[in-house]
């Protein structure tokens, strides 16, 4: 797991497998988890989530499948690398991971349900970077591609903190590109959290964020129920 989020998940998801009889086996080496307590699956792993260590343990176990999804960004980024062993990823597949994670792959999927979001791009070099900000336009949230938990991510005013971003937070290249997103200013953060079977969509609650935006969620206070959307806005 990575941040205290992904282990509820994890947590819950093996309470959950286990109520419906099935045996669960958790790969973690953080001690200070809940989920490596003695009580929380029927094996613990106390391993590093890596490919090697993982495919060794799929060996031994033999397990039905393998569940990345709740583990955060450490786990999601193995999901191709098991698949193509033949290992059965069970839940969201490597390729809906993907379609999520891959900015190109999910800005199709927004204009082609003709969703709004903020201007932006992704590049792959500096002078790249510079000229699309020029398009955008500031101030700019800048991140690597495929991270989760706000790591490595900064809100730019102009092109010099552009540059130093660039220079000193990440590397870029055509494999780690970075992207580019419209800052919204005085904008009101909301989370709405929703689970879907394919037909019916189930939403859990609408968070209303009360301290301006940051660079990422868990900066910010939130209330729930929200606090001065109107009833119009969260149907």
């Amino acid at each position: 797991g990575q941040g205290i989020e992904f282990d509820y998940c994890c947590v819950h998801a093996s309470l959950a497998l286990r109520e419906d009889g099935y045996e669960t086996i958790m790969v973690n080496c953080n001690p200070e988890t809940v989920s490596t307590d003695y009580d929380t699956s029927d094996r613990l792993y106390f391993e590093p989530v890596t490919l090697e260590d993982v495919l060794e343990i799929v060996r031994i176990e033999k397990p039905k499948g393998v569940i990345v999804q709740y583990g955060g960004q450490t786990p999601l980024k193995l999901a191709r690398a098991l698949e193509a062993a033949g290992v059965p990823v069970i839940g969201t597949s490597p390729d809906a991971i993907d379609r999520a994670e891959d900015r190109e792959r999910f800005q199709h999927a927004v204009d082609r349900l003709k969703l709004k979001q903020p201007a932006n791009a992704t590049v792959t070099a500096i002078e790249m970077a510079v000229e699309k900000a020029k398009e955008i336009g500031y101030p700019l949230v800048v991140r690597p591609s495929y991270v989760l938990g706000g790591r490595a991510m900064e809100i730019v005013y102009d092109e010099a903190d552009l540059r130093r971003y660039f220079q000193t937070a990440v590397s870029v290249s055509n494999d780690a590109p970075v992207l580019l997103d419209h800052f919204l200013d005085d904008a009101v953060e909301v989370d709405v959290d929703a689970i879907c079977d394919g037909e019916m969509v189930l939403i859990g609650g609408i968070m209303e964020h009360i301290e301006q935006a940051g660079v990422h969620s868990g900066d910010s206070a939130c209330s729930l129920p929200a606090y001065t959307l109107s009833q119009e806005i969260q149907d």
